[in-house]
Protein backbone atom coordinates (compact mmCIF):
# COMPACT_ATOMS: atom_id res chain seq x y z
CA UNK A 1 0.00 0.00 0.00
CA UNK A 2 1.20 3.12 -1.21
CA UNK A 3 1.11 6.79 1.32
CA UNK A 4 3.24 8.62 -0.93
CA UNK A 5 1.95 12.09 -2.41
CA UNK A 6 1.02 10.55 -5.51
CA UNK A 7 -1.38 8.62 -3.82
CA UNK A 8 -5.62 9.25 -3.27
CA UNK A 9 -6.56 12.34 -1.05
CA UNK A 10 -10.22 11.72 -1.63
CA UNK A 11 -11.54 9.74 1.21
CA UNK A 12 -14.50 9.36 -0.59
CA UNK A 13 -18.10 9.83 -1.07
CA UNK A 14 -18.65 13.79 -0.06
CA UNK A 15 -20.65 13.20 3.78
CA UNK A 16 -17.58 10.29 4.52
CA UNK A 17 -14.97 13.00 3.49
CA UNK A 18 -16.71 16.27 5.43
CA UNK A 19 -17.46 13.19 8.49
CA UNK A 20 -13.91 12.39 8.19
CA UNK A 21 -12.58 16.10 8.32
CA UNK A 22 -13.67 17.12 10.93
CA UNK A 23 -12.82 13.83 13.09
CA UNK A 24 -9.46 14.80 11.99
CA UNK A 25 -9.60 18.17 12.97
CA UNK A 26 -10.89 17.13 16.23
CA UNK A 27 -8.45 14.51 16.49
CA UNK A 28 -5.65 16.63 16.45
CA UNK A 29 -6.97 18.95 18.98
CA UNK A 30 -6.00 17.82 22.56
CA UNK A 31 -8.68 19.98 23.62
CA UNK A 32 -11.55 18.58 22.37
CA UNK A 33 -14.04 17.06 24.75
CA UNK A 34 -15.12 13.76 23.41
CA UNK A 35 -17.97 13.87 25.82
CA UNK A 36 -19.66 16.61 24.05
CA UNK A 37 -18.69 15.64 20.10
CA UNK A 38 -21.73 14.20 18.14
CA UNK A 39 -20.44 12.89 15.03
CA UNK A 40 -24.13 11.53 14.55
CA UNK A 41 -25.93 14.70 14.21
CA UNK A 42 -23.30 15.98 11.78
CA UNK A 43 -24.21 12.86 9.89
CA UNK A 44 -27.47 13.79 10.09
CA UNK A 45 -27.27 17.43 9.24
CA UNK A 46 -25.24 16.21 5.73
CA UNK A 47 -28.06 13.62 5.12
CA UNK A 48 -30.77 17.09 5.29
CA UNK A 49 -28.13 18.30 3.00
CA UNK A 50 -28.32 15.55 0.16
CA UNK A 51 -32.26 14.91 0.36
CA UNK A 52 -32.77 18.94 0.17
CA UNK A 53 -30.08 18.95 -2.93
CA UNK A 54 -31.31 15.83 -4.60
CA UNK A 55 -34.67 15.62 -4.19
CA UNK A 56 -36.51 18.75 -3.45
CA UNK A 57 -38.62 20.36 -5.71
CA UNK A 58 -37.89 24.32 -5.57
CA UNK A 59 -40.77 26.54 -7.26
CA UNK A 60 -39.81 30.09 -7.74
CA UNK A 61 -41.81 33.13 -8.42
CA UNK A 62 -40.78 37.14 -8.76
CA UNK A 63 -42.83 40.10 -7.42
CA UNK A 64 -41.24 43.47 -7.39
CA UNK A 65 -37.88 43.20 -5.89
CA UNK A 66 -39.16 39.95 -3.97
CA UNK A 67 -38.23 36.36 -4.96
CA UNK A 68 -40.04 33.55 -3.37
CA UNK A 69 -39.04 29.80 -4.04
CA UNK A 70 -41.79 27.29 -2.21
CA UNK A 71 -39.42 24.26 -1.82
CA UNK A 72 -40.73 20.93 -0.92
CA UNK A 73 -40.68 17.03 -0.99
CA UNK A 74 -42.70 14.53 0.93
CA UNK A 75 -41.41 12.54 3.80
CA UNK A 76 -37.93 13.03 4.92
CA UNK A 77 -37.17 15.28 2.35
CA UNK A 78 -39.81 17.39 3.59
CA UNK A 79 -38.74 17.48 6.86
CA UNK A 80 -34.94 18.11 5.66
CA UNK A 81 -36.52 21.15 3.94
CA UNK A 82 -37.74 22.30 7.00
CA UNK A 83 -35.09 21.76 8.79
CA UNK A 84 -32.32 23.13 6.38
CA UNK A 85 -34.38 26.25 5.39
CA UNK A 86 -35.48 27.60 8.58
CA UNK A 87 -32.05 27.46 9.62
CA UNK A 88 -30.23 28.78 6.98
CA UNK A 89 -32.22 31.75 6.53
CA UNK A 90 -31.26 33.83 9.42
CA UNK A 91 -27.45 32.73 7.51
CA UNK A 92 -28.16 34.07 4.30
CA UNK A 93 -29.55 37.19 5.74
CA UNK A 94 -26.68 37.97 7.61
CA UNK A 95 -23.96 37.07 4.97
CA UNK A 96 -25.81 38.81 1.92
CA UNK A 97 -27.65 41.87 3.62
CA UNK A 98 -30.82 40.71 2.13
CA UNK A 99 -34.13 40.79 3.80
CA UNK A 100 -35.23 36.69 4.19
CA UNK A 101 -37.75 34.93 5.50
CA UNK A 102 -38.42 31.72 5.77
CA UNK A 103 -41.48 30.16 7.10
CA UNK A 104 -42.89 25.86 7.26
CA UNK A 105 -44.97 24.79 4.79
CA UNK A 106 -47.00 21.62 4.99
CA UNK A 107 -44.53 19.59 2.22
CA UNK A 108 -41.72 21.39 2.77
CA UNK A 109 -40.98 25.11 3.57
CA UNK A 110 -41.40 28.78 1.64
CA UNK A 111 -38.42 31.14 1.55
CA UNK A 112 -39.01 34.95 0.59
CA UNK A 113 -35.66 36.90 -0.06
CA UNK A 114 -36.51 40.70 -0.63
CA UNK A 115 -33.91 42.63 -2.13
CA UNK A 116 -33.10 46.62 -2.71
CA UNK A 117 -32.07 46.75 -6.44
CA UNK A 118 -32.90 45.37 -9.41
CA UNK A 119 -29.71 43.75 -10.19
CA UNK A 120 -29.67 41.95 -6.55
CA UNK A 121 -33.02 40.60 -7.91
CA UNK A 122 -31.27 39.49 -10.88
CA UNK A 123 -28.75 37.98 -8.65
CA UNK A 124 -30.79 36.03 -6.79
CA UNK A 125 -33.26 34.38 -9.82
CA UNK A 126 -30.15 33.26 -11.43
CA UNK A 127 -28.55 32.12 -8.38
CA UNK A 128 -32.12 30.14 -7.53
CA UNK A 129 -32.97 28.84 -4.45
CA UNK A 130 -29.50 25.91 -4.25
CA UNK A 131 -27.18 28.90 -5.21
CA UNK A 132 -28.46 31.49 -2.77
CA UNK A 133 -28.52 28.27 -0.24
CA UNK A 134 -24.77 27.89 -0.89
CA UNK A 135 -23.46 31.53 -0.01
CA UNK A 136 -21.92 32.62 3.62
CA UNK A 137 -18.71 30.72 4.14
CA UNK A 138 -20.39 29.55 7.23
CA UNK A 139 -20.49 25.76 6.52
CA UNK A 140 -17.52 24.35 7.76
CA UNK A 141 -17.69 26.40 10.96
CA UNK A 142 -21.58 25.41 11.18
CA UNK A 143 -20.42 21.29 10.74
CA UNK A 144 -17.98 22.05 13.31
CA UNK A 145 -20.13 23.65 16.12
CA UNK A 146 -22.55 20.33 15.16
CA UNK A 147 -20.37 17.79 16.02
CA UNK A 148 -19.18 19.44 19.07
CA UNK A 149 -22.59 19.31 20.55
CA UNK A 150 -23.59 22.40 19.98
CA UNK A 151 -26.45 23.96 18.20
CA UNK A 152 -25.83 26.56 15.73
CA UNK A 153 -28.91 27.36 14.49
CA UNK A 154 -30.10 29.16 18.19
Amino acid sequence: MHHGSGGPSETGQSAFAALSEIVQILSQDPRTDWSKVNIQALRDHLVDMDLVTTQATVRSQTEGRLVEFTISGTGNVAAAVRRMVLAHSPMLEMASGWAVAAEPSPDGAIMRITVETDQERARVQGLGFFGVMTIGAHHQAHHMQIALGKDPHH
